[in-house]
């Protein structure tokens, strides 16, 4: 029986369905605390139950993309900061 998560995976064409499993993996070998969840029909990491980042396409396609919920905390000149629903505090 598959999953949504799996369901996800299997409908992306390639190469974004190679591109987000092969983002996937290593996020999920890093700590066995690290779990997969199905929230706003995407796929979230989170770390002791607590979302902490995200694997997303674009609706008008582009590349897949890597999300963090609490991005607006983090600062490295090469991130690209985008509107989303939660807000700098």
């Amino acid at each position: 029986m598959s999953t949504d998560l799996d369901q996800l995976y299997e409908k992306l064409e390639e190469p974004a369905r190679t591109c987000l499993l092969d983002m996937r993996e290593p996020i999920l070998a890093h700590d066995p605390l690290i779990t997969e969840a199905w929230k706003y029909r995407m796929p979230f990491f989170c770390y002791r139950g607590k979302m902490f980042c995200y694997l997303r396409t674009r609706k008008e396609g582009g590349p897949p993309y890597f999300g963090v919920v609490e991005g607006q905390r983090l600062f490295h000149p090469e991130f690209i900061q985008e509107d989303r629903v939660r807000s700098t505090p």
